[in-house]
């Protein structure tokens, strides 16, 4: 059964947000107060207060409530999800997954464009219907039932609800999470999915380290993404770690304090948005920053999340299927992915390298990314 679905916050819970940030007990800054640190105490304060003073989620939640919202139980586990179809003849049906520490809130502006691209300075031919699910486990289809959550029974669950929405035939978009998501729903449904699109590159990642025979064949672009992914690995590995081994542990912190779960997810925003030097309110919005963060905070979901994400952190690296399904990825500056590597496990047919833009591509880069899901799809209708 699919039920609709609003999301109605009752206001006690936003008083007590405010409340618990007026009450936040904040830790001594550590020499330098800089972001090699992790964030900045001096910044996030700031953050916070806007979030407690000056941020408004009604509006917010009146954006999401503009579009269609279901719920329904698939494989033990309610998920939710957005369904807005086109108002034009013959419109390809398309899935987009979000990742971690996103939500369903970084497609809501592309809904136009995708469904009436007449409308938006586009070509009608290239509309879609568009189905936008929270990730099981994150946010409005949280918390999880059980274990098991990872991409290919994901994707099992998006071939199901794709189904139950009477579509055969459809295409699938992600980055991140949504990234391994969208080709294991090649490899689950190969015969019901036109084409599979992602920014960032569909994985494999380079072996790192490489040798330097391997090294020298690489072009600089290439070289810089391996360089890159090491560093990685040095650097940044730290929270999936603790992630795929302590995520009831971590949850205890970021369930109970905003502050902690706005730094939490604010690290990774500013490390992955382009330029990385770049404060993440200089490349998105701040109040989108802070709806994103209000979403993960009101349904509590940081413990489930992390679960799902990243419990089969242990299994990365192990080789997969060629599903056959014709495959295009977009690749912004910040992301690493290689199309040599690539194409061990996809059929690559289309793969565009872009000097600018992060991870977050929907909100950092989102007319780069409209015009390359329009391109790849057109011959697969």
């Amino acid at each position: 059964m699919i039920t609709p679905y609003r999301v109605e916050i009752p206001e006690e819970r936003l008083d007590d947000l405010r409340a618990r940030l007026a009450a936040t007990r904040w830790p001594v800054p550590l020499p330098g107060d800089g972001w090699d640190t992790g964030v900045p105490v001096a910044w996030l304060r700031d953050l916070a207060e806007h979030w407690r003073t000056g941020y408004d989620w009604r509006a917010a939640e009146a954006k999401l409530n503009a579009h269609p919202q279901f719920v329904t139980e698939i494989d033990g586990q309610r998920i939710h999800f957005l369904h807005v179809r086109s108002p034009l003849p013959r419109a390809l049906p398309l899935v987009l997954t979000h990742g971690w520490p996103g939500s369903v809130f970084e497609f809501l502006d592309l809904i136009g464009p995708l469904t009436d691209p007449g409308a938006h300075g586009g070509d009608p031919a290239d509309a879609f219907d568009v189905v936008i699910p929270s990730l099981p486990g994150f946010g409005l289809s949280g918390p999880t039932a059980d274990t098991g959550w990872d991409t290919t029974r994901t994707a099992r669950a998006w071939a199901e609800l794709m189904r139950r929405l009477g579509y055969e035939r459809f295409g699938a978009h992600g980055g991140d999470i949504g990234a391994g998501v969208s080709p294991d729903l090649g490899r689950v449904a190969p015969e019901r999915v036109a084409g599979v699109h992602v920014n960032g590159g569909p994985g494999p990642v380079p072996p790192v380290p490489l040798s330097e025979e391997e090294m020298a064949a690489l072009t600089e672009v290439e070289r810089d993404r391996v360089r890159r992914t090491e560093a990685f690995m040095r650097e940044e590995y730290g929270y999936i770690a603790i992630q795929s081994t302590r995520p009831q542990t971590l949850a205890y912190g970021l369930t109970d304090s905003p502050a902690g779960q706005l730094a939490w997810i604010m690290d990774k925003f500013r490390e992955w948005t382009y330029p990385r030097e770049a404060l993440p309110e200089d490349v998105v919005d701040r109040d989108w920053l802070l709806t994103n963060a209000t979403l993960w905070w009101l349904t509590g979901t940081a413990g489930s999340a992390a679960l799902v994400g990243y419990a089969s952190a242990g299994g990365w690296g192990e080789p997969k299927t060629n599903s056959g399904v014709p495959t295009g990825a977009i690749v912004f500056a910040h992301d690493v992915g290689i199309r040599r590597y690539a194409e061990a496990e996809n059929t690559i047919t289309r793969w565009t390298d872009v000097d600018r833009g992060g991870h977050f591509a929907a909100i950092e880069e989102p007319a780069a990314l409209l015009a390359d899901l329009r391109e790849f799809f057109r011959d697969l209708r």
